[in-house]
């Protein structure tokens, strides 16, 4: 028996080395050095099904050391998965190809996410154990009782994120989390000594995890360290002392096996090693059998756990139902009928809290900024460790592992994760933002204080140039909300968003009502449209988003005093609106030949509206420490000073 889990463990070298030899591209040395883990993982413990790759009850198999991709790829096709075969395998890293340089996260696939930038796979896998937690809670044991593996390595753990997503796993008590270490101590550069130092025994002990040293080579201590943490009490880290590159006679151990193939010699000397007497990609048929077994035990698993499902279908509808179009209905109407100044971060608070009156799989959170943020209200029930009857996370000062985890939230099943921080620190969440978008995840990020509006917090805490790179970011939708009714609008549209990430950048200061007439179109689904015309006939276009569009205003009413009448164009969302048809934009933006717009931030993502003759007023450097009024007065963003230059700029 042992001898079979070697040749099983010796196929995934052999595919894993041939691959990367063939793309002249790659990371050899992981896959073959966690060839012998994965064996034992995939055989005797994790409950999946190739037939059924979204399974809900499935163990999530997690990657989070995605340069050694050839490590997964070779075991979904190994063990029956459709959506990798034999030609993927040998289309390694080329165009199109499945099996990309780094996992990237497809649908139905068996592949759970999509990692790359060390570290994000540990956060999505803290993600995934709390979704297992919090369904659990919802649905019931018998419906969900999963585990998640994350195999990390020594990079994964150097990067910060490790440090924030581990710490509140601990303090979570997921109990179903597993994380294989990889620890081959070696890096690029070099041994790992070069940097790194680290207790890790202590390290991950202070966390709240428990902590396991195995020999990542030897059977019998991989398995009873597997079938150790079946019944564990808190996540768990199997520090797997590994060989980089194992079975290559001169580079195992060593950096040269890590990031580049192995060359066509040693690989003939790895053969000889491993006694693997085959050609390059070609697996024995009794190997390949063997593999197809271990995949097919998950069927029968499956199975069984379908006859429980079936008798509880109703409730799961039931609980994982949402339904959102009253609350958003019944807030719009509030609003024409409050018509009062708010700021759009409390604005969202009303919406957030109405949304919470009936059961969603919403789960919201905050960076330890939930009363500045306003994401936490009265129907809130917190998560808390060893209790998962909530929908509330208190993440901590963790903005980093707080988007990593939302996505993981996003990728296990129905649930929709929003997270608040302020807007200047959208700059800690980009990588998992970044990587959302990648996915096409729902996933609401509420990033407030989005302006110098901010006030005496000063340039450090005041965005300039965070809404440019948002916005550079693809499939990615920004909404600036300029009061109540765009804010619950902007809300509306990001809940409908089942592909798409949101982020909602919403204001500290208060905003006057632009609109005070109720309608069930959502007007800031169309990304910009006018919200005042002083004439029939107008000469200038203002455009302005959040709380410029009462700037906006105010200024089209100063010109419209010296006969030079306009239109404000509100744009909550340039995304939404780029994409419109053309008659529509030509509507918008082509009805004057003189354009000005307005944001208190960077102006070159306007210059697109205003284009070569067009004035953008905003702020290219950073802010100031003072109340708002009198950073807005410093910078010039006052209806006197604008109306003023436009009127030059129009008379020219």
């Amino acid at each position: 028996m042992r001898e079979i889990n070697k040749t099983l463990s010796n196929s995934i070298r052999a595919l894993s080395m041939d691959a990367v030899q063939k793309a002249n591209s790659g990371h050899p040395g992981m896959p073959m050095g966690m060839a012998d883990v994965s064996t034992i993982l995939f055989k005797y413990f994790l409950k999946f099904n190739p037939k059924n790759p979204s399974w809900i009850n499935r163990d999530r198999f997690v990657l989070s050391a995605g340069h050694g991709s050839m490590l997964l790829y070779s075991l979904l096709y190994l063990t029956g998965y459709k959506s990798i075969k034999l030609k993927d395998i040998k289309n390694f890293r080329q165009l199109n190809s499945i099996c990309a340089g780094h996992p990237e996260y497809i649908k139905n696939s068996g592949i759970e996410t999509t990692t790359g930038p060390l570290g994000q796979g540990i956060s999505n896998a803290v993600g995934f154990a709390l979704a297992e937690e919090i369904l659990k809670k919802k649905l019931g044991k018998n419906i969900i009782n999963h585990k998640t593996y994350v195999i990390a390595g020594d990079g994964c753990l150097m990067e910060g994120i490790s440090h924030e997503a581990m710490s509140l796993a601990g303090h979570l008590k997921l109990k179903n989390l597993i994380m294989l270490f990889d620890n081959n101590s070696i890096s690029i550069d070099g041994p790992t000594s070069l940097t790194v130092s680290d207790n890790f025994k202590k390290r991950f002990e202070s966390y709240g995890w428990s902590f396991i040293e195995i020999d990542g080579h030897k059977e019998r201590e991989i398995f009873n360290a597997l079938k150790k943490v079946q019944k564990a009490k808190k996540p768990t880290v199997i520090s797997c002392k590994t060989k980089i590159g194992f079975g290559s006679p001169n580079k195992s151990g060593k950096a040269s096996s890590h990031g580049s193939p192995l060359g066509s010699e040693e690989i003939s000397l790895v053969r000889k090693e491993l006694n693997w007497n085959y050609k390059p990609f070609e697996i024995p048929k009794y190997i390949l059998n063997a593999w197809k077994n271990i995949g097919e035990k998950g069927e029968k698993i499956e199975n069984k756990w379908h006859k429980i499902y079936k008798k509880n279908k109703v409730k799961i509808n039931k609980s994982l139902k949402n339904s959102f179009t009253e609350s958003i209905i019944n807030e719009k109407k509030n609003a024409v009928k409050e018509n009062k100044s708010l700021a759009s971060r409390k604005s969202s608070e009303v919406i957030i809290n109405s949304l919470f009156k009936k059961n969603n799989t919403i789960i919201g959170g905050s960076a330890d900024l939930a009363g500045s943020n306003n994401t936490k209200t009265k129907n809130h029930k917190i998560i808390k460790p060893g209790n998962f009857n909530g929908n509330y996370i208190h993440y901590g000062v963790r903005e980093h592992a707080m988007c990593g985890i939302m996505n993981g939230l996003a990728l296990h099943s129905k649930l929709i994760p929003y997270g608040g921080t302020f807007l200047i620190f959208s700059d800690y969440c980009k990588p998992s933002i970044r990587l959302a978008a990648m996915m096409k995840q729902q996933v609401i990020y509420v990033m407030t204080h989005d302006s110098i509006g901010l006030g005496e917090d000063g340039p450090t805490h005041q965005p300039i140039e965070q809404l440019s790179g948002l916005r550079a970011i693809p499939n990615l939708n920004i909404f600036r909300p300029a009061d109540k009714m765009e804010t619950i609008e902007c809300w509306e549209h990001a809940l409908k968003s089942f592909n798409t990430p949101s982020v909602l950048s919403l204001t500290r200061q208060n905003l006057h009502p632009i609109r005070n007439k109720f309608t069930k179109i959502n007007k800031c689904s169309l990304g910009a449209y006018e919200v005042l015309r002083n004439n029939k006939k107008i000469n200038l276009t203002i455009l302005a988003s959040g709380s410029e569009v009462n700037l906006a205003i105010e200024t089209s009413h100063k010109l419209a005093k010296e006969k030079i009448y306009s239109k404000v164009i509100s744009v909550p969302s340039m995304e939404l609106f780029d994409v419109q048809p053309i008659k529509y934009k030509n509507k918008i933006l082509n009805e004057t030949k003189f354009k000005i717009s307005i944001e208190a931030g960077s102006i070159d993502c306007w210059r697109k509206y205003v284009g070569d003759l067009g004035i953008s007023f905003g702020i290219n450097e950073f802010g100031k420490s003072a109340p708002y009024k009198e950073i807005f007065k410093f910078f010039g963003l006052l209806d006197t000073k604008i109306a003023e230059k436009s009127k030059k700029f129009i008379k020219k």
